[in-house]
């Protein structure tokens, strides 16, 4: 099967200026590429995955990638998708940030002997003369036409500034820049990008009257349209510190029935027709497949130690109800104790199963919090010191479960 087809097939693409053309090129000759990556926080996220996913499918059938970091772009940032200006960040952090990036993906890409290509676009967008590239790119935008793309359109009524509008110009110099620098023939990008893609597709054809081509993938999106890779606690990170490989199994294990297939297809290396195995299970057997998901993921990210951890505590959780020591645990230190006695408020702040203790007892109210499998109703329940020795299991929800031993 072509790679083009197998894209096709696994649902991820959205938009291609010229699927003939860039059919062709995926599947007949070896390409350079470039996905773009601005750098908003200190970690990779979910969505970033299936960038590099992408990147790193394309690499395994001989494509070169060029993975391009804002560190120009980022002191603006991209007013896609979004309803207000993103928060502007100073110098320092984007390099940080980058660098952190850097390290992330150097674990799904082949940089060894030169197979992938890391830039920063800081290294010529931050050195050009604004007079001169107005004159030498500005003229060649629509400002009716820009503020017509899906990106501009939305921010119209919230305000959206000059500076923003800038944005796409610099993307679009971007590709303009690969092209002439590494002869970069295609441009990919979330779906949201597609503004900004035709740009740099119209600026490199309007100044070299050469042809490249841009190519954008599906959002991460559950089957009520929602982005997917959000937690009560944020994003969902690649980086374990931000949130723990049993976590982030847990996200993958909980994922919506109908959600199951579409990121087996969108973000794991299955073939289709193990994917197609799992598409007809029904029911319950549905959370096999969510295993499998869960365990897929938490491999690739984290590694097989990690993913056997997680896949170990979830069984634990989801079969016998037992507890797990790969579960997520806090030590409780004698401090915490009164009278030999913990309470259920201070144990739920303490883990952070609840960021307030006003947070705690809203929940507990409500119903939703277990002990051991026991629903607890007074909110000044208290759990001894003998009990918690032997470990036990608070249940927020359905969903989250954590365990709680005394500190060594």
């Amino acid at each position: 099967m072509g790679l083009y087809k197998e894209f096709l097939d696994r649902g991820m693409i959205a938009q291609v200026t010229n699927a003939e053309e860039v059919e062709r090129l995926l599947d007949n000759e070896k390409v350079t590429f470039y996905i773009g990556f601005d750098p908003t926080a200190d970690s990779l996220h979910v969505g970033h995955f299936l960038q590099m996913k992408i990147m790193a499918h394309m690499q395994q059938h001989g494509h070169h990638p060029i993975a391009i970091f804002g560190g120009g772009t980022g002191m603006i940032g991209d007013p896609s998708g979004k309803s207000d200006m993103r928060k502007m960040l100073t110098k320092e952090t984007i390099a940080h940030n980058i660098e952190c990036f850097k390290k992330q993906m150097a674990k799904f890409i082949d940089i060894t002997d030169g197979k992938a290509t890391f830039v920063n676009n800081g290294d010529w967008l931050l050195n050009l003369n604004y007079v001169d590239f107005l004159r030498d790119v500005g003229v060649h935008f629509s400002v009716n036409r820009m503020l017509s793309a899906e990106c501009y359109k939305s921010r119209l009524e919230r305000g959206l500034t000059f500076l923003e509008l800038n944005y796409m110009l610099m993307q679009s110099y971007d590709f303009y820049k690969l092209y002439k620098d590494y002869g970069c023939k295609l441009e990919l990008g979330g779906d949201d990008q597609w503004s900004n893609i035709i740009g740099g597709v119209e600026l490199v054809r309007r100044k070299e009257g050469a042809d490249v081509y841009g190519l954008t993938f599906n959002l991460l999106t559950n089957s009520e349209g929602k982005k997917m890779g959000k937690t009560e606690k944020g994003a969902v990170w690649l980086d374990p510190e931000k949130t723990p490989p049993y976590e982030f199994f847990q996200y993958w294990r909980n994922v919506g029935d109908a959600d199951v297939i579409k990121c087996m297809k969108l973000l794991t290396f299955m073939p289709l027709e193990e994917i197609a195995e799992y598409e007809k299970l029904e029911g319950a057997d549905i959370n096999k497949g969510k295993e499998k998901l869960a365990y897929e993921l938490t491999k690739l990210i984290h590694g097989e130690e990690e993913a056997e951890k997680a896949l170990s505590a979830a069984k634990a959780v989801f079969g016998a109800g037992n507890a797990s020591e790969n579960m997520p645990t806090t030590e409780l230190t004698d401090d915490l104790f009164t009278d030999g006695s913990v309470g259920i408020i201070d144990m739920m702040v303490v883990s952070k199963l609840a960021p307030s203790k006003g947070e705690a007892r809203r929940l507990i109210q409500q119903g939703g919090i277990s002990i051991d499998d026991e629903k607890v109703t007074d909110f000044a329940y208290a759990v001894t010191k003998d009990r918690i020795e032997s470990g036990v299991v608070v249940k927020k929800g359905k969903k989250v479960f954590h365990r709680f031993i005394l500190a060594k």
